[in-house]
């Protein structure tokens, strides 16, 4: 894990805004991408300035996939967001092992304040077309510190729980979305 994090941190780009993500099991640091994904940074830096992330959980966790949040309150309430944005999964990034993306329904075009972080090389949500089939999940960032952390959601054993799957038994908060730059 501390080789992660150091190459991570030496493929950082300095000029590049960050987030951390504080936890109530750790602290989660992301650098986003706004030269290959600028619509979608810019979005998701408008959620964690206006402190809609606070309070919000990690609603969905599935083992060697993802762990999900940035919707949901600890009742498992949807909290109300703005209007979906254009996806830019076509700007090359790859769903790999700590990138992070945006969540979204069918409609390529329906992300709004859902992201999550890939805990494994997922391929199958890349970009491969300008269609239904084939939109993908823009990947917006990566984690630069804390992948451990995002390991140990990671491993959380899961229920249904109010019509959701996958549910964390013991809640993952994100206490804070502090936008460091």
């Amino acid at each position: 894990m501390t080789l992660f994090y150091l190459v991570q941190s030496v493929y950082a780009n300095p000029s590049n805004p960050r987030v951390q993500l504080k936890t109530n099991h750790g602290i989660i640091a992301l650098e986003l991408d706004p030269q290959s994904a600028p619509k979608t940074v810019e979005n998701f830096l408008r959620y964690a300035r206006d402190g809609f992330y606070n309070g919000a959980i990690f609603h969905r966790v599935i083992k060697g996939f993802m762990i999900q949040g940035g919707g949901l309150t600890p009742d498992m309430r949807e909290k109300p967001t703005r209007a979906p944005i254009t996806n830019e999964a076509d700007n090359g990034l790859k769903n790999s092992r700590g990138t992070i993306a945006m969540a979204r329904k069918a409609d390529p075009h329906s992300a709004s304040s859902q992201f999550f972080i890939n805990t494994a090389d997922n391929d199958f949500l890349d970009h491969k077309g300008k269609n239904s089939a084939g939109w993908g999940y823009c990947v917006f960032g990566k984690v630069v510190g804390g992948m451990n952390v995002v390991d140990a959601i990671e491993n959380q054993s899961t229920a249904s729980k109010s019509g959701y799957d996958d549910v964390p038994l013991f809640q993952v908060i994100i206490e804070q979305a502090i936008v460091e730059k």
